[in-house]
């Protein structure tokens, strides 16, 4: 499906949705679990990758319209019937890759064309320091794995700037083996919050971590149990970037983003990010309210060493704001869904923003921008797609976002949010 997006104003109250990345780990610690219910969860097409995951591993998934009970295989995976299908989610690849480590027998992984071209074989490569059997089909560190195991733990050498999720899964598996599992870093942790909310779930789930000088650890022989059985999934600080950007950039009479607590993820970066460049936004933590109303931006230089799902959403800030954008520390991010990096400074330029893309840089000079409507490729990638079409109500004229189905991944009803908000969206199938 197709959608167009004409130059419009937006307002009022926006409730944030869960987030994507508590939800893929309450899931699968709830499946280590004997089981545990998952209060407000994100039910999107990334997440029921991990629910079929854990069923596939012996557990099973019930859906209900505010929880998930889940009824876990207790730290003990079956070998499954067939073959996991992650689909288009790497997190739940990740993740279970290390669940399968676990398991007396063979497991396969697969998932779509950009899934299986991502790259696995750091973990492959940490899986058999820990004597368990991890290779790729191919012989290229990418989906298809066979894993298997039963690994009992031990020490791994990892590179930390890949990815995050990685020691993720390492963390959450390495619990439920005999000896634990102690995770040496090669480089610097790229992406570290979202170890962050890994430890943070851990904890609620009564699994203790520990971080060391050059890495982390996880004693075995624990089990998952979270206090009264139950766990609450928080808003979404990569879903709520889109919400605020739409209220500094076509907001007049303000927007208010609802759900919106505290928590370890690191996007919630967005906040200070958009204060910096001059945003009328207040946040009050306690309520879980933030209010942002169109403001008057200038640009500045921003990391995404730790935030890299928010370079879609400040590439498209700084095309407005006046000077210069800079987004440094961004290599990483081109091993997503898709190249983000290439794909914003693509998109954004064919709507006329003047940008400079390098390797580990994209440069955004907003002064020298005037956006105008045009039809763009959404490259079946959640963040490209509501990112462009946040541009798209600042755009003059009617900018056309293809492949809009694929926000099911993180956010499956952002464009009736976005209706529901003032923004002129048209959706028609291709």
């Amino acid at each position: 499906m197709d959608t167009d997006v004409s130059q419009s104003t937006v307002g009022g109250t926006v409730q944030a949705p869960p987030s994507k990345s508590y939800t893929h780990r309450a899931i699968l610690a709830a499946g280590y679990a004997e089981g545990a219910t998952v209060r407000d969860p994100l039910v999107s097409a990334d997440t029921k990758a991990t629910m079929r995951a854990v069923e596939a591993y012996g557990g099973s998934v019930e859906r209900h319209d505010d929880h998930l009970e889940v009824d876990g295989f207790d730290g003990l995976p079956d070998v499954p019937d067939d073959v996991i299908d992650c689909a288009n989610s790497g997190t739940t690849m990740r993740l279970v890759t290390a669940t399968a480590a676990l398991g007396d027998g063979l497991t396969v992984l697969t998932g779509d064309d950009s899934l299986r071209s991502r790259p696995q074989g750091p973990l492959l490569d940490a899986i058999d320091q820990l004597d368990g059997r991890a290779e790729s089909t191919r012989a290229n560190g990418q989906a298809p794995l066979v894993v298997g195991g039963p690994v009992a733990g031990g020490y791994v050498s990892i590179p930390g700037d890949v990815s995050s999720q990685y020691i993720t899964a390492l963390l959450m598996a390495g619990a439920i083996t005999d000896e634990g599992v102690e995770i040496g870093l090669e480089t610097e942790l790229k992406s570290a919050p979202y170890v962050d909310i890994t430890i943070e779930v851990l904890e609620a789930f009564g699994v203790e971590t520990e971080s060391i000088a050059d890495g982390f650890t996880v004693a075995g022989g624990q089990s998952y149990d979270p206090a009264g059985g139950e766990y609450t999934v928080p808003g979404d600080f990569s879903s709520i970037s889109y919400l605020l950007a739409m209220g500094a950039l076509a907001a007049p009479d303000g927007l208010t983003v609802t759900g919106a607590y505290p928590s370890a993820q690191g996007d919630s970066a967005i906040v200070d990010v958009l204060q910096r460049m001059g945003a009328d936004l207040t946040w009050d933590r306690e309520a879980g309210e933030i209010h942002v109303s169109k403001s008057d931006l200038t640009g500045v230089e921003v990391s995404v060493a730790d935030t890299p799902d928010l370079l879609p959403t400040i590439a498209v800030i700084g095309a407005v704001a006046d000077g210069t954008t800079t987004i440094v520390d961004c290599e990483h991010v081109r091993y997503k869904e898709t190249d983000r990096v290439a794909a914003m400074a693509e998109a954004l330029s064919a709507m006329g923003a003047s940008i400079e893309e390098e390797h580990d840089t994209l440069t955004i000079h907003g002064g020298d921008s005037d956006l105008d409507g045009t039809t763009v490729d959404g490259r079946a990638d959640h963040r490209i797609i509501m990112s462009l079409s946040v541009a798209g109500l600042v755009a003059d004229g009617t900018t056309t976002v293809e492949g809009i189905e694929h926000v099911d991944v993180s956010f499956p009803h952002f464009f009736d949010e976005l209706d529901a908000l003032g923004g002129d969206v048209t959706t028609s199938r291709a």
